[in-house]
């Protein structure tokens, strides 16, 4: 059987040390392993893709080597244009990550790292995005042999399960409790913005922080993480809201009609 390939990509750029932790731990379980990553960081972009400027190309090289592509777009753009364009041959799986924080609760629908897998599973690519639960560069040896793990896991089931949110304690890995398959916490943070003035006199707002009472969000990936497990949660991009369709009908009956 020929080596899986699996795509590497990533929303703080194609030197973050997640993802080179990531390409190592990959590297090493003889999977064939492309990176096609943001050129800087893309935190926070969404699923948001580039339509009106050039997406441009560069090959990036480690020690001598081709180590990958770096792109002038998004995570998104960057698995379109690879299975699209790059590569030789369509990936088996796509990995997301790691991430510099958390991607849990809707903070999935804002991140880059998320929307990435989400246009692999879009594509009908299997894909993992994975992220550890710190804003600081962490010792990412464990979470990438966890991925690395349950890349070879995934491909046996990928008619069931297209795309895989993964969130790590930033804790050693001795300390970890588990793993927990849970749900997504549907949550609002409660923000907080802080008004300023510059020097000429334009007001203008920063935003601060993002409160959030994690112990009322229990059986969530929210509240496992913090309880100290790997969660793991399968996410889908088909936004539509079931339950209501039939109260919409009703609703839209005399324009319809």
């Amino acid at each position: 059987m020929d080596s899986l390939r699996i795509l590497l990509t990533n929303d703080d750029g194609i030197h973050a040390m997640g993802l080179c932790a990531l390409y190592e731990a990959l590297f090493s379980k003889g999977f064939h392993v492309d990176v096609v990553a943001p050129d800087s960081e893309r935190s926070a972009v969404g699923h948001a893709i580039t339509l009106s400027d050039p997406i441009k190309i560069k090959e990036v090289y480690r020690l001598g080597d081709r180590f990958g592509w770096a792109i002038n777009g998004t995570p998104a753009d960057c698995v379109k244009i690879a299975v699209n364009a790059l590569l030789e041959a369509r990936p088996n799986v796509v990995v997301s990550g790691i991430n510099r924080g958390s991607n849990t609760g809707i903070n999935i629908l804002y991140s880059g790292t998320v929307s990435a897998a989400t246009e692999a599973a879009i594509l009908g690519i299997p894909s993992i995005a994975v992220s550890v639960d710190s804003f600081s560069d962490q010792d990412y040896c464990f979470a990438a042999f966890f991925v690395s793990e349950l890349v070879s896991r995934l491909v046996k089931y990928e008619d069931s399960c297209k795309s895989l949110n993964v969130n790590i304690p930033a804790i050693p890995a001795h300390l970890i409790r588990g793993v927990k398959l849970v749900r997504q916490c549907n949550s609002p943070f409660k923000e907080r913005f802080e008004k300023r003035v510059d020097p000429r006199g334009n007001i203008y707002y920063w935003q601060c922080s993002s409160d959030f009472d994690w112990e009322k969000a229990k059986g969530t990936d929210i509240y496992w993480l913090k309880k100290g497990y790997i969660t793991v949660t399968p996410i889908k991009f088909d936004l539509t809201d079931e339950q209501c369709l039939e109260e919409t009908s009703i609703l839209l009956s005399d324009i319809l009609s």
